[in-house]
């Protein structure tokens, strides 16, 4: 059944409250816990992130949206607190890279098969196998620096393979801009979806940012820098698909509704009660926070919210492996190359792109000289050598 949002009350925003006990729970676990327990983790926590980051943009902007802004901002900064803190410690920043990475796969192509408008539809399984090489080549550093099969992680839900080489994508920045949805004429899933994965690719590059100089191992260090600066190209692609003549009110409003769409998700799906438990408090909270941002959003833009997004959230994202649609983007479209907001042959890339690449380059790739000679099998090279 789906979820209302305009009849789901929520819980109002002055009675979600915390305790430092009730923000850090007891974590999950990379070996007891489902792997897609680990995916709802990393989404929301991307998400609520996100909800952060453009609450404080919009405050900067609106000084009479500053004191609602910030009463809601309060309990998403504890809201991604208790979900950030999931995690448990026995992921070394390494394992969480692949789970990250599996987040970015599995949600991609997910969202790619939903997808109701084709070129957009296009755009995601761009990206995807780009997400999917990434997953390869930090699956190759795993296995080299740590002695671990990337798969005790992934659960046999997703591939460890080469998807377009990490050396090919990296582009001028005029080919890394996509054409966006039309804000009048774009179903509300489309929106929904380009908030998520845009959400999710911040988020990536934020982690990769950090903790890549907290490794000592120089080649580590360097193959974070190279998927770091991919990651920054997904984030403007992601973003750029997105109507920038919607308000801040309009942003502001869908912003909530794709909180209320991922949790009700995860909610769906979830197999660990006690998560899910957490799950469906938080779609309870970001309901109330809804329900405030539609009553604000009558009040300035003098309009109906039912104009930006309709009552029913669509049927939830399908959490759950992606594999036969992966390998057939990849044997479809492992090619192809961006030329302004288009896709293209390897033949027809532009000149801008080809020129940043080679300079990029010119003294060598950290994440070809990673995999070199890399195939992944189970138990990872030590039980290769072994035998």
């Amino acid at each position: 059944m789906s979820l209302s949002l305009f009849d789901s009350k929520g819980c109002p925003l002055a009675n979600q409250k915390f305790t430092w006990r009730d923000l850090v729970q007891k974590p999950n676990s990379k070996l007891d816990d489902d792997a897609f327990t680990r995916v709802h983790i990393i989404l929301q926590n991307g998400i609520e992130l996100e909800a952060h980051r453009f609450s404080h943009a919009c405050a900067r902007m609106n000084r009479d949206l500053q004191l609602p802004l910030a009463t809601i901002r309060r309990v998403e900064q504890h809201q991604a607190t208790m979900v950030n803190w999931l995690i448990g410690a026995d992921h070394s920043p390494l394992e969480t890279t692949i789970a990250y990475e599996q987040v970015a796969i599995e949600v991609t192509a997910a969202v790619a098969q939903k997808e109701p408008d084709p070129y957009l539809a296009q755009v995601y399984r761009f990206g995807l196998l780009e997400d999917f090489d990434h997953m390869h080549r930090y699956s190759a550093l795993l296995d080299r620096l740590e002695g671990k099969d990337a798969n005790n992680i992934l659960q046999c839900y997703t591939d460890i393979l080469p998807g377009r080489p990490t050396i090919v994508q990296h582009r001028a920045p005029q080919d890394e801009l996509r054409k966006p949805f039309d804000k009048a004429t774009a179903a509300p899933l489309t929106k929904l979806h380009a908030l998520m994965i845009m959400s999710a690719e911040q988020q990536t590059h934020n982690y990769y940012m950090n903790i890549g100089p907290l490794f000592a191992d120089p080649l580590a260090r360097q193959v974070y820098a190279e998927i770091a600066s991919i990651e920054e190209q997904h984030i403007t692609q992601y973003e750029s698909i997105i109507d920038p003549t919607q308000s801040w009110m309009e942003q502001w409003l869908m912003h909530e509704a794709m909180e209320c769409y991922t949790y009700y998700s995860c909610v769906q799906q979830e197999t660990n009660p006690r998560i899910k438990a957490l799950w469906e408090r938080f779609l309870d909270y970001e309901l109330g926070h809804f329900q405030v941002v539609a009553e604000m959003f009558k009040r300035y833009e003098q309009r109906d919210p039912q104009e930006i997004i309709t009552d029913k959230l669509p049927d939830p994202v399908p959490f759950a492996s992606q594999r036969e649609f992966v390998r057939q983007t990849l044997s479809n479209e492992v090619d192809l190359r961006a030329l302004g907001s288009e896709f293209v042959g390897p033949d027809e890339e532009g000149k801008a792109s080809q020129i940043y690449r080679d300079q990029l380059n010119s003294q060598g790739s950290p994440t070809e000289a990673v995999a070199a000679g890399y195939h992944w099998q189970p138990g990872g090279e030590g039980v290769r050598r072994a035998a």
